[in-house]
């Protein structure tokens, strides 16, 4: 299988999957074994955790990964020493939370500061929900001289990727997290350049993959992870026919992205028109490689099956 100059010993991918074992951001030794474990296993190539871009709202736990600082990057360069030593291929996925929060621990009563939190967080116009909690405005709209400085973080993040000796970066832009809740309309009601349709909603994720692509070049492997999905939704559906798909993301198609990583049958159909998946469509209208995640034999969604376990407990 080959991506770009990039070639891989087979078609097996491991997805990103939230550890929280990089205390205060920093992968240790055990972090570079586990990855490495994983290419002795037969992994063709290793999309890592999601990684915090260096902005200062992009984090929401202080023990997953960050991807900036000397001593959190020298701890991701053992990482992908291991990773080629063994033989193996690995991106970072590149992550910035937005408005999403950790769910409260129950019993925390009065260690926990609303205020405090929210003014950690950014998003397109501030609304967020989850935990069973409807959408709700919990702080002001990010400013475009926000928007610009998270832009530019992400330049810098797959700029060190690239140094480091990484062979790719992913782009997260699912799961209800900042570019995400650009791209929906529930979460977004800007009515500047980055609010409106789906084409308008889309110019935030477009700059931050042109912002790559320029501190990183032509020929390095860009992913980008679609979800349907959101953390505060389950049922979401970000787009529901092919037109709407289009619109949505078309803009960012242009820019020719290697690989569509996409979650799968597992998030449930994606349209209410042909049988296809949220992976399916990015393979439909593009004819690129999109790689499926997770429960790919299974015939009914997430949310199905969330409404099941509930129905039986």
């Amino acid at each position: 299988m080959k991506l770009g100059s990039l070639e891989l010993k087979n078609r097996i991918v491991m997805a990103p999957m939230t550890r929280a074992m990089s205390p205060q951001g920093v992968p240790g030794e055990n972090v570079a074994a586990y990855y490495r474990r994983r290419v002795e296993g037969g992994v063709g190539l290793i999309i890592s955790e999601g990684t915090f871009i260096p902005h200062w709202s992009a984090s929401h736990d202080d023990n997953a990964p960050r991807f900036y600082g000397d001593d959190a990057l020298a701890g991701w360069k053992r990482v992908i020493n291991a990773v080629h030593a063994a033989g193996g291929h690995m991106f970072p996925q590149l992550w910035h939370v937005g408005l999403v929060r950790k769910p409260r621990v129950e019993g925390a009563a009065g260690l926990f500061d609303e205020d405090a939190e929210a003014a950690r967080r950014l998003g397109p116009s501030g609304i967020i929900g989850g935990g069973g909690l409807p959408l709700a405005q919990v702080r002001a709209p990010a400013t475009e001289r926000e928007i610009g400085e998270i832009v530019e973080a992400y330049g810098n993040a797959a700029a060190s990727a690239k140094q480091l000796g990484f062979d790719g970066v992913e782009v997260h832009a699912g799961h209800g997290y900042l570019i995400d809740q650009f791209l929906w309309m529930e979460t977004n009601k800007r009515s500047d350049q980055y609010g409106g349709d789906r084409t308008k909603r889309s110019r935030f994720g477009v700059e931050i993959i042109q912002e790559i692509r320029r501190r990183v070049g032509p020929g390095f492997p860009v992913t980008l992870r679609l979800s349907t999905w959101k953390n505060q939704d389950c049922a979401a559906r970000l787009a529901t026919t092919p037109s709407e798909w289009l619109r949505s993301l078309h803009r960012l198609l242009k820019l020719a992205l290697m690989v569509f990583t996409s979650r799968s049958a597992g998030s449930g159909r994606a349209s209410s028109g042909p049988n296809l998946t949220i992976a399916g469509w990015p393979r439909k209208l593009t004819g690129k490689p999109t790689i499926t995640v997770g429960s790919a034999t299974l015939n009914n969604s997430m949310a199905e099956m969330l409404a099941r376990q509930g129905q039986r407990t």
